[in-house]
């Protein structure tokens, strides 16, 4: 064979590659199944947010959305999975509000938080519930604030962990409002719930789909929920401001990932089929059973609400004096 009908047949073996990469490039998204990873347990509301959101785009795309549960070292095992991933659609995470408190509590993570992913869009905000003790007969945060600072370390507030949502609210309040009370961390909020219906906690700030039936039971009292609007499981409660709390607003929110390379028309489609899926009104049903709300953006919205969280959860959580144990 000669030297140039060599160069022949690599340049078409060249040109087929070529050929066949522009046809793949070119295949219409998705044209294979779909990992959403859910770097917390199967029954968490990121779970069932993902999985809601799974069977509608599967349905929408012809393609398997699979839900990956893995969960561990407060969300960053399986967040960390998708940092490493191929940036190409295929594979993204469900994230909570804790994603950004944790780069602020642990060294070391295996990611970037701000630079190795691109939003994509939040799935919903779950605002929660200021609950009290009944023992205390309080009516309203004013009364609980005149409590706190008549009797300054005598009571306690229950939270589901250190850095958790229910901790970095009640710090907020505690900030704002400059009472001394003494923090009480628990696994979860069944736990909180127990701790404020025997008095051994006086109060907490609770995901509303935990509190709303122990609440209408009359077991514990509900004073203001954390979101700028009151909620339509608890019309009758006043949001933090109205009760006199500007300060202590807090967004605990769900939402989707994707690694940071990952190309913006993809990115614009997963955020367009998503928030379609979250209007359909199977989907709205169940988002208020679970006491959450729609908080749509676009993914450039994202990821500067996203960065502005970052900036403000800092100097909160060093002023507050919150440190991982």
């Amino acid at each position: 064979m000669t030297v140039s009908m060599k160069r022949h047949i690599a340049a078409a073996a060249l040109a087929g590659l070529l050929s066949s990469g522009a046809a793949t490039a070119s295949e219409p998204y998705p044209a294979k199944p779909v990992r959403l990873v859910v770097p917390f347990t199967p029954g968490s509301a990121s779970d069932i947010l993902a999985r809601s959101i799974s069977q509608r785009l599967s349905a929408r795309w012809g393609q398997p959305v699979v839900v990956d549960n893995r969960p561990g070292a407060g969300g960053t095992i399986g967040t960390g999975l998708v940092a490493k991933a191929r940036p190409d659609g295929y594979t993204l995470v469900v994230v909570s509000a804790g994603h950004i408190v944790n780069p602020l509590l642990y060294a070391n993570l295996p990611y970037d938080t701000l630079k190795d992913f691109r939003g994509v869009t939040p799935l919903a905000n779950l605002p929660s519930v200021l609950a009290v003790s009944k023992e205390l007969r309080l009516s309203s945060v004013r009364e609980l604030i005149a409590l706190a600072k008549a009797k300054p370390g005598e009571l306690n507030y229950v939270s589901g962990g250190i850095g958790s949502g229910s901790h970095i609210n009640a710090e907020k309040f505690r900030l704002a409002t400059g009472v001394a009370t003494v923090h009480v961390p628990m696994k979860g909020a069944t736990d909180m719930l127990t701790e404020l219906m025997s008095g051994r906690a006086q109060y907490g700030f609770l995901p509303i789909v935990a509190a709303v039936s122990i609440a209408r039971e009359g077991r514990i009292g509900t004073l203001a929920v954390s979101s700028e609007h009151r909620s339509p499981t608890l019309p009758d409660v006043p949001t933090i401001a109205e009760a006199g709390v500007p300060g202590a607003q807090f967004d605990f929110w769900v939402g989707v990932l994707a690694p940071a390379a990952t190309p913006r028309d993809i990115v614009h489609k997963l955020q367009r089929d998503m928030s379609d899926a979250l209007k359909l009104k199977d989907v709205v049903t169940q988002l208020a059973q679970l006491g959450a709300e729609p908080m749509p953006m676009t993914p450039e919205a994202f990821d500067a609400f996203i960065r502005k969280e970052f900036q403000t959860l800092g100097p909160l959580l060093k002023t507050a004096g919150i440190k991982a144990q």
